[in-house]
């Protein structure tokens, strides 16, 4: 037999033209379920998707849900309440995630930071421009002594 369930859309219409009047929170196995008093029925809230009744993990979760839908009253039922039959979902990669993300972001920064430092250096009027063929020559010189002495040694 199948449970005929209350949408979010429907229950959004109904506190919205003030049907509702009562909510029910109700403990079971693997969270809390929200019941729905309007006119004389009394539906469980579904799930978007799946059109199952909706289980909520947290007690917080589903006070803010229900705050936020415009209903501030409702009444708590833990009799069936079993906090082990929570599923409770373990990611150990994002430990590993966030370290490289921290670890990117950090480089970001440095890379940033140096890219305007030679900006800044290019547009200060006080730096000295190398010309280009300079430049290759003073490096030349530098390969030809690091021969010499790499040669130096082998000797």
């Amino acid at each position: 037999m199948s449970t005929e369930t209350i949408d979010h859309t429907t229950l959004a219409r109904l506190v919205e033209a003030g049907a509702v009047r009562a909510a029910h929170v109700t403990g079971q196995i693997g969270g809390w379920g929200v019941t729905i008093q309007y006119g004389t029925n009394e539906r469980p809230l579904a799930a978007s998707r799946s059109r199952q009744v909706r289980i909520f993990k947290k007690l917080e979760t589903v006070a803010s849900y229900l705050k936020n839908i415009g209903i501030k009253n409702f009444d708590v039922d833990v009799e069936n309440f079993d906090s082990t039959t929570i599923k409770t979902y373990s990611r150990p990669d994002r430990a590993e995630a966030m370290k490289h993300a921290h670890e990117a972001a950090d480089h970001d920064k440095w890379f940033r930071r140096q890219v305007k430092d030679g900006l800044a250096e290019a547009d200060d009027p006080l730096t000295e421009w190398v010309p280009h063929e300079v430049a290759k020559q003073d490096m030349a010189q530098q390969r030809a002594a690091l021969r010499a002495r790499i040669e130096g040694k082998a000797k």
